[in-house]
């Protein structure tokens, strides 16, 4: 397995979630590609780290459908699947949808602003074509409507099947259409300054659930 030559150790302290984050990204990212079998004992020495978090992770990933573990042969970054994606697609859209109403009446101006500069660097990316960028801006701006829902379960559903969901996402950041979420980002903005909570969540329903399946004919 190709590992790449340079990165900054982690450093003793290292949470689980941080080796988590890091692998999770660089499958995102397309460092190790679909089919890429992934070694604990490389990993390990390519983030600073003992292998015991580096299994941890794995376990994680496979969980998230980011790569497929066979227990005594191998492990390998997984192909990018039509069904995988729309599942989880329907998934985070109704959780995000959930999320927005929730989160409306209680956002304060800073909330607001935030999702502003958010998207702000978001369109930067985008003119970029930065994917990564682009993708880590997009949390962000939505991450704001989710913390502020409070909702713990809603949370951890995300945290499940939100990385399937972010390799299709760099893919349609840097395709034609790709400005189509800066415009209903600028619309999510408008309708939660105006505490409109039923069309802010059917506004991220749609900018989530639009999002194109490999393979598929049309985006849904």
């Amino acid at each position: 397995m190709p590992i790449p030559a340079k990165s900054g150790s982690l450093g003793r302290s290292l949470l689980r979630d941080d080796v988590y984050t890091r692998l999770r990204d660089a499958i995102v990212d397309g460092t190790f590609a679909p089919g890429e079998n992934l070694k604990d004992g490389d990993l390990a020495e390519w983030l600073g780290v003992s292998r015991t978090p580096v299994r941890e992770a794995l376990l994680r990933l496979a969980e998230s459908g980011l790569i497929v573990a066979r227990p005594g042969r191998s492990t390998a970054v997984a192909e990018l699947e039509e069904e995988a994606v729309r599942d989880a697609r329907d998934v985070v859209a109704a959780m995000h949808g959930l999320a927005a109403r929730t989160a409306v009446a209680t956002l304060t101006e800073g909330d607001i602003d935030r999702m502003r500069d958010a998207n702000a660097r978001f369109g930067a990316a985008l003119a970029a074509q930065d994917a990564p960028a682009a993708v880590a801006a997009d949390d962000e701006f939505h991450d704001v409507l989710v913390a502020a829902s409070r909702n713990d379960a809603l949370i951890a559903v995300l945290d499940r099947y939100s990385p399937v969901l972010r390799r299709a996402e760099a893919l349609r950041f840097l395709s034609l259409d790709r400005f189509t979420s800066l415009e209903r980002h600028e619309q999510l903005i408008a309708v939660c300054a105006r505490r409109d909570a039923e069309a802010a969540s059917a506004l991220v329903f749609e900018t989530w659930h639009s999002l194109p399946v490999p393979g598929a004919a049309s985006g849904g």
